[in-house]
């Protein structure tokens, strides 16, 4: 059992860099490869193969599962709840640390709160189409696993902003994300193909809204060049952000 985790948690971490590439021409253009779109295409698609009750994958879901309760059955470690969001607030942390990314924090969080919408669109969605019982039988909304998909959006989120920086962030990004997908098998709460299946959707997820925020920024606000600022303010004994946009 701590075989089969360690190599999907080495896979994530060893692909990451490869999911992550990209040429980028300025602040906003975004033009992936192609090819960036296949491994997490694949990890979808390992997802669909197992909602085939008699496929290998699904019986893989079952012995995964059988092997970590009988490991573990005590196990209940609920960080993952909290885990999922640490790539996104790392963005966050390291503008305000001065360390800027790829993007202002004005185009950052509409790329990000695009990606949110996708992800959470796409999740839901599938998880309604599919009913699939959670394994602790809490449920039918178990595929795919939304903590994943949030967490890897979050990951590639932080690669996509801070990978001309150092690549080591997205590395660290898609390590936390990779644990929480760990960690919602240990507390029984999702299948393998769960996991893997929404750690495709949450990166698709962020690779596509990179590609439409900048056409959904020129629709609305036109081809006007624009200056946005969003920084810390303290006022009045309270603590919040200023945001003021010069045409």
């Amino acid at each position: 059992m701590r075989i089969k985790l360690l190599c999907l948690s080495l896979l994530f971490y060893i692909l990451c860099p490869v999911i992550g590439k990209a040429q980028v021409i300025d602040s906003l253009a975004y033009r992936p490869k192609v090819s960036s779109f296949i491994i997490p295409a694949v990890l979808v698609g390992y997802g669909l193969v197992s909602l085939s009750c008699n496929s290998p994958i699904r019986h893989l879901d079952f012995s995964t599962r059988n092997e970590l309760q009988e490991d573990h059955p005590l196990f209940a470690a609920h960080v993952d709840n909290y885990l999922q969001f640490a790539p996104a607030v790392a963005v966050y942390g390291l503008n305000l640390a001065g360390i800027k990314g790829k993007h202002s924090l004005v185009d950052a969080t509409g790329i990000y709160l695009l990606s949110e919408a996708i992800m959470s669109g796409t999740v839901f969605s599938v998880k309604r189409m599919t009913n699939r019982e959670r394994p602790d039988h809490s449920g039918f909304n178990s595929f795919p696993s939304g903590h994943t998909a949030n967490a890897f959006a979050a990951a590639e989120f932080l690669m996509q902003e801070y990978k001309d920086v150092s690549p080591w962030y997205g590395y660290a990004g898609y390590t936390v994300a990779t644990a929480t997908g760990v960690l919602r098998m240990y507390n029984n709460k999702h299948w393998l193909s769960d996991v893997i299946t929404g750690a495709g959707v949450g990166i698709i997820s962020t690779k596509l809204a990179y590609i439409i925020y900048p056409k959904l920024k020129k629709l609305v606000v036109g081809t006007k060049a624009q200056q946005y600022n969003l920084i810390p303010a303290y006022q009045n004994h309270t603590f919040g952000l200023a945001f003021n946009a010069r045409l």
